[in-house]
């Protein structure tokens, strides 16, 4: 028989032994391992050398963890250190759940960044890169929240409702029995932002941090909507729960930077072995397309240096000419390869 409503897991703990195995650090884990896989898929294709991604991600997890322990703990302070709360202890334990999204990619964000320091990786193209793999990293984090039976929203009998234990339901609601699943709510919202980021990034060829920024709006749009119907404990401004503010605030920010980076620094970083060697602008992708799908390759065209007292141009240059010569031999002895090939199979 079909359940009603979504029902939850009565336990979130299994034991091998002695040795407790928690849902919650299990799906963290799991998501953890998808965003590595996925972000090192696209790095490769950008032309990254494999496995730079995970040399990052040594650094960045541990930070993104801790800034998501912190910024719960700061915003949920009474919880912890309040009249009966959990005290340091469970400050620490974070097992238990309690993970704020907007410390892990702040400090994780600062954690990538020494990464990218220290093993000589761009850090712009490895946020483009590494953006779908971090929402779908949340999208599966969110069921650690099912496992728990925690961050759910408002009471609901909609059909999809979600049955809450009565010592996990919140004071003030003890005699509802099911509520909005906002873990399920927000779980799909990023599937969807991976799915629309890798779309927009290919067809609109997104460079210098667009598709992490892309990324970022959407969940800060998407979160900010999904905010409005939980009713977990949370600060409040003027009665608007912290975490819209803080939505609305760092999704403006990925707005402006959006706007201002497309303006500044159009097109993709060109790399090769890791590094960046230029900079291809819309134009020239499209025009190289083109000329592949005709079976001929044409030459980017690149503007003559201007005279020392001549104004600077406003239009980018899609290459320095050293870049163009590299690229463009390269598709010349693909070509020229395909044509030798052709030249045995008619001698045989």
């Amino acid at each position: 028989m079909i359940p009603s409503y979504l029902p939850s897991p009565h336990h979130g703990v299994w034991h091998l032994g002695p040795i407790p195995l928690r849902a919650y650090a299990l799906i963290i884990l799991t998501g953890i391992f998808v965003a590595v896989w996925l972000g090192n898929r696209r790095w490769v294709a950008r032309g990254g050398r494999d496995g730079q991604i995970a040399d990052v991600a040594i650094w960045a997890v541990p930070f993104g963890v801790i800034g998501g322990r912190v910024y719960h703990v700061l915003t949920d302070w009474s919880a912890y250190f309040g009249d009966g709360g959990k005290g340091f202890l469970g400050a620490l334990r974070i097992w238990e759940g309690g993970l704020g999204i907007w410390g892990a990619i702040a400090l994780g964000a600062f954690g990538a960044w020494i990464g990218c320091s220290r093993h000589g990786v761009p850090f712009a193209p490895f946020a483009d890169s590494i953006a779908p793999g971090i929402a779908i990293a949340q999208a599966i984090g969110r069921w650690g929240n099912w496992f728990n039976q925690e961050l759910f929203g408002k009471p609901t009998t909609v059909q999809w409702a979600l049955t809450i234990d009565p010592q996990n339901r919140p004071a003030g609601f003890e005699q509802y029995a099911t509520f909005h699943p906002t873990f399920l709510y927000e779980s799909i919202a990023c599937i969807a932002i991976a799915v629309i980021v890798m779309w927009a990034d290919k067809r609109f060829v997104l460079g210098h941090g667009r598709a992490f920024a892309v990324y970022v709006a959407m969940y800060c749009a998407a979160r900010g909507l999904i905010e409005t119907l939980r009713i977990d404990e949370a600060h409040h401004i003027f009665g608007v729960r912290l975490n819209v503010f803080t939505a609305l605030i760092v999704g403006f920010g990925a707005l402006g930077y959006l706007v201002r980076s497309s303006e500044r620094h159009p097109g993709r970083e060109v790399m090769e072995h890791g590094k960046v060697i230029g900079n291809l602008v819309p134009a020239e992708i499209s025009r190289g397309r083109r000329a592949r799908v005709a079976g001929r390759v044409e030459s980017p065209v690149v503007a003559d240096a201007p005279a020392a007292d001549a104004p600077v141009a406003d239009t980018p240059v899609a290459f320095e000419p050293d870049i163009t010569s590299t690229i463009v031999a390269r598709e010349n002895e693909q070509v020229g390869q395909t044509k030798q090939r052709g030249r045995r199979i008619k001698g045989r």
